[in-house]
């Protein structure tokens, strides 16, 4: 607590005032974290200040709370993009990230607990952010970006979180995920926390998913061929709900962020997601079977093949009316850049499709809206893609339909 409050005040977060008339004070807390090791050690104990923002007001504590985040292909690209080209990858984290952003607004707040120069009449006007602020992620954004675009970075238009310097003779490239930096550059020296070799990079969540089989007492049990049982049908009215539907949003949610590095899952995780406000039995049991699929292989994970081309290859498909509940059908596509597999989607298709062929066709527009978007941030890298792009469809009649200007009754809407 001690060296938090020393942290702040060498920031000059706050200055001790009277509240002034008409004004209102926000109250704080103290949040404790023990941080651990890669091998589960204890690393060590953290204390943070955290501001109420939950009693914040709209149009009075704060205006606006937007931040961009990073797109998570954004972070595939700029990794596939560094290995193929054998650059080095450095990872930089900044410390108290969300201190640094300056308040526009007039915020107070209660001086924290074990603050010793507070007194009943004073209390904290906050000059700069705080992490529990609504504001604070904006701040800070707003904060890193001027300070990069002074130093000669310039914001992508196609994801606010990529920042490129690019000369004749050099190219740095940058992208931020909250309080997290990833920089590669042409002409750097640095190593990359991602497991990198000259070869390949490869990214595993080893430690993630172990944490999970022991945290729903699945070490022993038996791992599982497929993400979900074969031939299983999942709908919203099999069973009563479950008494405690909090644990499998929970489980559902570390599933999701388990899918980055696992491709295979996304289906599955899909299908579990679709049932997160009224969880039943067999959601639970299928949730379950996942996981045990998952450990029966652990080190599996994404591979970043080097030397590869920057060649783009698409495939494309859907599941026409699958949803019991709705009948809607599914967009299911995989992008590879070279070798590397770097953005991949499956969802739910907003309509009902009245034919596979128009399914197939609607999976078709998502894939490709993807594509020109991946094309635009690869100019960001000054990489040309290899053309035609090489788009694999299982469908002849939404091949037909997208070679030859039909319009029939089905497929003029789209």
């Amino acid at each position: 607590m001690a060296k938090e409050l020393k942290a702040l005040k060498q920031n000059c977060t706050w200055e001790l005032i009277e509240l002034p008339a008409g004004k209102r004070a926000i109250g704080c807390r103290w949040v404790y974290k023990t941080k651990l090791k890669q091998n589960g050690s204890i690393d060590l104990y953290k204390a943070r200040l955290v501001a109420k923002g939950y009693t914040q007001i709209e149009c009075v504590d704060y205006f606006d709370s937007f931040s961009p985040v990073a797109k998570i292909v954004t972070v595939r690209i700029f990794i596939t993009v560094t290995t193929t080209h054998g650059w080095p990858l450095l990872q930089l984290d900044v410390n108290n990230a969300f201190l640094h952003g300056q308040l526009d607004e007039e915020v107070y707040m209660l001086p924290p607990e074990g603050y010793a120069k507070a007194n009943a009449r004073l209390v904290c006007r906050l000059r700069k952010s705080l992490y529990g602020l609504k504001q604070a992620s904006r701040q800070w954004n707003i904060e890193l970006t001027s300070k990069l675009e002074s130093y000669g970075f310039k914001q992508s238009p196609h994801d606010h979180c990529l920042f490129i310097m690019r000369t004749d003779s050099l190219l740095l490239a940058l992208i931020v995920y909250v309080d997290d930096v990833l920089l590669i550059g042409n002409s750097m020296a640095a190593l990359t926390d991602v497991k990198q070799s000259s070869h390949e990079t490869y990214v595993t969540q080893r430690k993630y998913l172990l944490d999970i089989v022991h945290d729903y007492h699945l070490d022993d049990a038996k791992a599982t061929a497929t993400p979900l049982p074969a031939g299983i049908k999942l709908d919203a009215s099999s069973s009563s709900t479950l008494a405690s539907p909090d644990r499998y949003r929970r489980l559902v949610g570390r599933l999701l962020y388990l899918s980055f590095p696992w491709p295979d899952i996304s289906f599955a995780v899909q299908q579990l997601s679709q049932f997160i406000q009224y969880p039943r039995q067999p959601h639970w049991e299928a949730a379950l079977h996942l996981v045990r699929y998952l450990k029966g292989s652990p080190m599996l994970g994404l591979f970043f093949e080097a030397g590869s081309s920057f060649k783009l290859t698409a495939y494309s498909d859907s599941d026409s009316a699958s949803s019991i509940n709705t009948r809607r059908s599914i967009t299911g596509y995989c992008i590879f850049l070279g070798g590397s597999l770097i953005s991949w989607k499956t969802k739910k298709q907003p309509t009902v499709s009245r034919s596979s062929a128009e399914a197939e066709y609607r999976s078709v527009g998502s894939t490709v809206c993807e594509l020109l978007w991946i094309s635009y941030l690869l100019g960001e890298f000054a990489i040309a893609v290899d053309s035609p792009i090489l788009f694999h469809c299982d469908n002849k009649a939404a091949i037909h339909i997208t070679g030859n200007p039909i319009f029939h009754e089905r497929t003029k809407h789209h």
